[in-house]
């Protein structure tokens, strides 16, 4: 139920003006039709040498700014100039309660309360973790914020800044997300991203009804201009003519395949590639001769299978190897959260691969007598 705008941020300034009791607070989005004068605030009590004081931390999207600001008259003051800017969301945690405020088209306020927090307020600089995307950040609110969930996107960001080296842009950088599905993650990356520089986004899946549904999400965080999705086949989709980013997160079986040969026809200078099934590989193996002495490998099904998923990866970096990549297979998240937790990181450096390299490759797909879907693919180029 909606409930009076004003009344909610009377509400919101109460608990974030209660030094004794407040955790944290964020506010970010944006109302519909307007714009804030900064992408994101923090605020949170802090324990300095002076005193007690409201730490304030603020975003244009590039570069963080914070304040100390000592309670009283001065703390009043900066949350009152923050409440006044247009953000879609608000979200509070206290020692006893959590608030959260998120602003609808016609001006209201949808509030949700809930009880106690588990964490307790601490004054110190010092944190039990650092979330590179805040647990308390609004998105959870809209994506869904479960604890396995926040530990997924945490890796995934981690491994997408380990990719792009800190390096930072000043012309938006095009991310694009190939087979994105629900597009929780496509979110976080646009979420953390957009932090360091402008971002445009494109989230492409086959069906209709996911991109709807993702489009209604990225208006409801006020993103609509500068995140959009299409539908419509990896290789196929139309409105999309290029990348500086590729992601391809558990496109199944030869829909990674797709991804990549369309990251290395743009030659996306990044890619990102987690793998889901790999049944064509899989297949040719149980219809083609085992290579002497690897029968054991292929005998039982589940040491085939997991030498299937092996074989196919080791031959996808391969693939982009010769094609200019330097490549890192990594875990990017533990398995015990998703066992489909490999991940190509790939790097465009126009290296052209050695005799030894296309060698090895050359040899392995003779030695197993199988036909990458990926070289197939790449076949005319």
């Amino acid at each position: 139920m909606s409930e009076s705008l004003d009344d909610a941020l009377g509400e919101v300034r109460r608990l974030v003006l209660a030094p004794d009791r407040l955790i944290r607070a964020i506010a970010a989005g944006r109302r519909r039709g307007q714009t804030p004068s900064v992408v994101r605030a923090d605020l949170r009590p802090v324990a300095l040498e002076a005193g007690k004081a409201l730490q304030v931390v603020t975003s244009d999207g590039t570069r963080p700014v914070t304040r100390n600001v000592p309670w009283g008259a001065e703390a009043d003051d900066a949350v009152d100039a923050l409440l006044a800017e247009p953000f879609g969301n608000w979200h509070v945690e206290t020692v006893d309660a959590t608030v959260q405020v998120r602003v609808t088209k016609k001006g209201a306020a949808q509030v949700h309360r809930a009880g106690a927090v588990a964490a307790a307020a601490s004054g110190s600089h010092d944190r039990q973790k650092e979330w590179l995307l805040d647990p308390g950040d609004p998105l959870f609110d809209v994506i869904g914020g479960s604890a396995a969930k926040r530990r997924q996107v945490d890796a995934f960001l981690r491994a997408l800044d380990a990719t792009l080296s800190g390096e930072p842009w000043s012309a938006p950088l095009r991310v694009v997300d190939l087979g994105c599905g629900n597009a929780y993650l496509t979110f976080a990356a646009y979420r953390h991203l957009s932090r360091r520089g402008p971002v445009r986004l494109v989230g492409v899946d086959v069906r209709a009804d996911q991109r709807e549904r993702n489009t209604a999400l990225a208006a409801e965080l006020g993103w609509q201009d500068d995140v959009r999705f299409v539908a419509g086949t990896i290789l196929e989709a139309s409105n999309v003519d290029g990348a500086d980013v590729v992601l391809a997160l558990h496109a199944c079986d030869t829909a990674t395949d797709e991804a990549l040969a369309r990251a290395i026809r743009w030659r996306a200078p990044y890619v990102l590639a987690a793998p889901c099934c790999h049944h064509d590989i899989a297949a040719q193996l149980r219809s083609a001769p085992t290579p002497p002495p690897w029968q054991m490998v292929t005998r039982y099904g589940i040491l085939r299978e997991r030498f299937a998923d092996v074989l196919t990866d080791a031959l996808r970096a391969a693939l982009l190897r010769r094609y200019g990549y330097r490549v890192d297979v990594v875990e990017f998240v533990d398995s015990v959260h998703t066992p489909r937790n490999l991940l190509l990181r790939a790097r465009y450096t126009a290296a052209t691969p050695t005799p030894e390299q296309r060698a090895e490759y050359d040899e392995l797909v003779q030695t197993w007598d199988v036909t990458p879907r990926l070289a197939e693919l790449l076949a005319d180029d």
